[in-house]
């Protein structure tokens, strides 16, 4: 088998110098990683600068390795060339070549590769190869083409962006984004943090956080809080999730609210729990919270940034539906079962799921930061809520895998308690309209469409 060429190509809304810079910002590589893919960056040692190096971590079926790459040209606005030093290929050169048009420009990515041992393979080990890379690029290409189109409208003056919690899930994904669109970012760490890298210590529980002497922020996005789906809710866990949501969003709304030039906007975490268990009611931003644990938690939680409020700093709470990633979370959970099927339901299976995909989700987040006429709660979902058993039949159908039995409301009372009762089993539906109204175009408003995305199932 002789030595195999890559191609893909698109048709970009913007200008070659422009996809150029976007591929040159930190946060481009995570941006383009494959979410159903386990990898990530470990090190990286400069950009896209002939010489700068990077490497993975990567993952073959149940194999991990080491993947060393290091550019060995750049041309602005034209091409940038990486090659890999350490992998599993014998050979691979990849180039990213940019292209003006009429339209817009075209970005290319040739890829030339051998594998180990390749004269020796079948014709069918290379183009198992090639379906994989269509698969990668199709989503790489497809999430550019939307996060240029989102940069345009919200990324025009770049910010200054603290944000809290952004190792977790959200925030790993958020802070790319941002970056990418040429916003600066520093983050919140309750380690020894690192100026260089932007970090900033604060401790919630010991009242620490000092601002003083950093230069003012546009807008702060606080996302910390302890996971309240993992394990059974004890009175130790329940005080846990409480207090990592009060005291972490209570010292930044009073720190905030005392510096001598604040930032402009605040969007504070919280939950569609507010409203508890509706069944078949469709809550808006302006209905009354529930009477579940979880609506004591973001009532508690939203009354907690009031000082940053009372201080005239735009702040917006964002009841944020189920985020659907493979990265964590829930769809992270569910995909465990995947080898052999999922469950047709959990409990009754009618309990309905706000759900809304990750890309959405930062990408509202980035639309309520620079969108100043939004202010105050607004639903964080997709227009299109779902039950659980469609839920559960969607991920089914987009994966190709049977149907299980359904799992009972009473065994999962027994091993979660309430945490089932109002996780798994409880549901809420909510209106997205104040989202939509002010301005905000879902990429994936449909429930496969976004599991198709996000698992790399695109046709």
């Amino acid at each position: 088998m002789a030595d195999r060429s890559f191609r893909f190509a698109s048709l970009l809304p913007a200008t070659a110098r422009d996809l150029h810079a976007w591929h040159a910002r930190p946060g481009a590589l995570e941006r383009l990683i494959p979410p159903w893919e386990a990898t990530r960056v470990i090190h990286r040692d400069g950009g896209i600068e002939p010489g700068d190096r990077t490497v993975l971590a990567m993952r073959a079926g149940l194999f991990p390795f080491r993947w060393h790459a290091r550019h060995v040209e750049n041309v602005p606005g034209v091409l940038f060339r990486d090659i890999q030093e350490r992998g599993p290929f014998r050979r691979w050169t990849h180039t990213h070549l940019f292209t003006d048009t009429p339209e817009g420009a075209i970005l290319e990515d040739r890829i030339d590769y051998a594998l180990p041992g390749q004269p020796l393979l079948p014709d069918q080990a290379g183009k198992m190869v090639d379906r994989m890379l269509a698969r990668t690029f199709r989503y790489r290409h497809a999430t550019l083409a939307a996060d240029l189109i989102l940069h345009q409208r919200c990324s025009r003056t770049p910010l200054r962006v603290l944000i809290s919690g952004a190792s977790g899930v959200l925030g790993s994904a958020l802070r790319p984004l941002l970056t990418t669109g040429g916003h600066e970012v520093w983050t919140l760490v309750r380690r020894p943090p690192d100026r260089g890298q932007r970090e900033i210590y604060w401790d919630p529980q010991q009242g620490q956080l000092n601002l003083a002497g950093l230069p003012p922020f546009d807008g702060v996005i606080h996302l910390a809080g302890d996971n309240i789906g993992a394990g059974r809710w004890t009175p130790a866990k329940k005080k846990r999730v409480i207090d990592s949501r009060v005291l972490g969003t209570d010292l930044i709304a009073r720190t905030l609210a005392a510096l001598p030039t604040p930032p402009k906007v605040l969007l504070s975490g919280s939950a569609v729990g507010f409203y508890g268990d509706c069944l078949d009611c469709c809550m808006r931003e302006e209905d009354r919270s529930g009477t579940d644990f979880i609506s004591d938690v973001c009532t508690l939680w939203e009354h907690a940034a009031r000082p940053a409020e009372a201080a005239g700093i735009r702040t917006v709470f964002l009841r944020i539906g189920v985020v659907l990633t493979p990265r964590g979370g829930a769809l992270q959970r569910l995909l465990t079962t995947a080898p052999v099927g999922f469950p047709r339901r959990f409990g009754s299976g009618n309990q309905y799921i706000s759900w809304i995909g990750i890309d959405d989700m930062i990408g509202a987040m980035l639309h309520a930061l620079t969108c100043e006429g939004l202010t105050g709660p607004v639903n964080i979902a997709a227009p299109q809520p779902v039950t659980n058993a469609e839920l559960m039949h969607a991920l089914a159908g987009v994966l190709s895998r049977p149907t299980l039995p359904p799992i009972p409301a009473s065994l999962l009372k027994t091993l979660y308690g309430q945490m089932a009762a109002e996780v798994l089993l409880g549901g809420c539906r909510v209106a997205v309209d104040k989202l939509l109204h002010s301005g905000y175009s879902f990429r994936h408003a449909d429930l496969k469409e976004a599991l198709r995305h996000l698992l790399g199932q695109q046709t």
